[in-house]
């Protein structure tokens, strides 16, 4: 009879240690995540639910990331500061 350790196959310790230290390159992303979208104000009451919710926010706070990249205010502006002032302007400046 073959026990559950002689089926999986030998990993050495490095690999682990180069898996647990990944966590840490992308734990800023989701701090962050939380507090400009909402990434934690979920309350998990299915699977589906869960993974739509975290696959939006990350999305958006992907798209957050590009316009502060590309130097486009990712928060509107004052009525009559020069910003978008309909849907329909923010649409003809996106070519949309």
């Amino acid at each position: 009879m073959h026990t559950i350790s002689s089926m999986l196959p030998r990993v050495p310790l490095s690999s682990f240690v180069q898996v647990a230290g990944s966590r840490w390159a992308v734990e800023p992303y989701f701090q962050e995540a939380k507090g400009e979208v909402g990434l934690d104000h979920y309350e998990v009451r299915s699977w589906t639910g869960w993974y739509r919710h975290i696959t939006l926010a990350m999305f958006a706070h992907a798209f957050l990331t590009v316009l502060r990249v590309q130097g486009i205010p990712s928060e509107p502006r004052k009525k009559g500061s020069g910003f978008f002032q309909s849907l329909t302007a923010f649409k003809r400046s996106w070519g949309l």
